[in-house]
């Protein structure tokens, strides 16, 4: 039996295995049969970013949820929070976003949120993949006087808008300032740039215009190029970068600079602490955090906590240690008190939220940390064997550990998702750290490549 689901649900490349219709169909025939045997009949409702592979995805997932007896509430683009949320606030039984994130439009996945809007759990994705590897489906399908209905839900966006307002100050908006957005071409065209003016906030949108190939294209969290550009040019306040499926948050301050997720996390931590609202003084990250917030951290004294990659586990260690605040490097940020998973636009508002209470630019309010110089390298490598099986490869690594004797660190681990070794190097210089990371990505490329 081959495993689906990775680290962040099923993803692969569009219309090859195992992204194909007729997996999304056997993946939406499990779930609405594993929701079945709560006793009543699932709702299961769907989201999905602007990829062109999204329309066949999504009818198959209907087919599937339908052919078992269960109903299908189809939402349309929607950001992957925003299906989380749905999910709950329309009490169905368990949501789908139909996205790969910030991969490019060829790459999709299908992720699964309970009725709460957590995701699935490692079991849960287990008895998923048992009953879409058997023949089951074929013997229990439902007769046709039972079969599933499907619907459109034309007022998903606005319930998320008024969602995401809640999260704010009930006196807070956003009149006089400047913001320009960067949607990506994805799935947080409609509502990102609508959200900001109904919050009376000057905006200027650029890539909100996806026609199924340009989503993640030279734009977004992963190419804030274009967005500092734009910053300078419109003599913006802020600029906000969101990946396709609008989880994950890249700022660029009022001068072009580009903030990284750890840089927003800071700001937003350092605020709850003055506030006394840090609950357990505690914030957790993962281990891709940058030495810098370790510091900054340290510093002002809250209590940090690693996790290995993955928002996953970054909530699972929050809901554990009672955390409120929580996230990853790349921009995925949890605000637990408000929801239940990482928001690009939520946490957009919280750090908004931030600058006008502090009546400070978001240059000075980034000078909490000092970020080291980190590269990130990633190799293309055909299996993904034990790296420990390659003396070559850990001796290169102990070597680089034993060059920075304490003063920056090395992380070699595999991408969840893609067929990658990931290298990222944190050293007190951009040269040493460049040297480094390029060293021991040669030497895995000789090995893996």
């Amino acid at each position: 039996m081959g495993k689906l689901f990775g680290t962040d649900g099923v993803r692969g490349v569009a219309n090859k295995y195992p992204m194909t219709a007729q997996m999304a169909t056997k993946i939406g025939q499990a779930a609405a049969h594993i929701l079945k045997k709560e006793g009543h009949r699932p709702i299961i409702a769907i989201g999905k970013d602007t990829r062109l592979s999204g329309y066949m995805l999504e009818n198959a997932l209907v087919a599937g949820i339908t052919s078992m007896g269960a109903d299908a509430i189809i939402i349309g683009p929607i950001p992957t929070p925003g299906i989380a949320f749905i999910t709950a606030n329309m009490d169905a039984d368990a949501g789908m976003m139909i996205s790969a994130s910030h991969n490019p439009f060829e790459d999709n996945g299908i992720k699964i949120f309970s009725k709460k809007g957590l995701k699935l759990t490692d079991e849960q994705e287990l008895q998923i993949e048992d009953f879409v590897f058997s023949e089951e489906s074929q013997e229990i399908m439902a007769p046709p006087e039972k079969l599933g209905r499907a619907y459109r839900e034309n007022d998903a966006l606005g319930r998320y808008i008024v969602f995401l307002k809640h999260s704010l100050p009930r006196n807070l908006d956003l009149e006089n300032m400047k913001i320009v957005l960067d949607c990506a071409n994805g799935a947080t065209y409609k509502v990102a740039p609508l959200l900001f003016k109904e919050m009376r906030a000057d905006v200027t949108a650029i890539n909100i215009e996806p026609d199924g190939m340009n989503i993640n294209l030279n734009c977004g969290a992963l190419h804030p190029e274009g967005l500092a550009e734009k910053v300078i040019e419109t003599k913006a306040d802020i600029g906000l970068a969101f990946d396709g499926d609008g989880d994950r948050l890249i700022v660029v301050d009022e001068k072009g600079n580009t903030l990284s997720g750890d840089q927003v996390i800071a700001i937003c931590a350092k605020k709850l602490k003055e506030e006394n609202k840090l609950k357990n003084n505690t914030l957790v990250t993962t281990i891709m955090s940058n030495m810098g917030l370790s510091i900054a951290m340290e510093k002002l004294g809250i209590k940090q906590l690693k996790t290995k990659v993955g928002d996953r586990y970054v909530l699972e260690e929050m809901q554990k240690v009672g955390a409120i605040i929580g996230g990853e490097d790349s921009g995925h940020i949890i605000f637990l008190e408000h929801h239940s998973t990482g928001d690009g636009i939520l946490s957009a508002l919280q750090l908004l939220s931030v600058v006008k209470s502090d009546n400070k630019t978001v240059s000075e309010l980034a000078k909490v940390m000092e970020v080291f110089p980190q590269v990130t390298i990633n190799v293309d490598v055909k299996s993904k064997p034990p790296l420990e099986d390659y003396p070559e490869i850990t001796g290169s690594i102990k070597k680089a550990e034993e060059k920075l004797a304490g003063n920056g660190r090395v992380l070699v681990r595999y991408s969840g998702t893609q067929s990658m070794c990931r290298v990222m190097v944190e050293a007190p210089t951009r040269e040493k750290t460049e040297n480094i990371a390029r060293e021991i990505a040669g030497i895995i490329k000789n090995n893996l490549g």
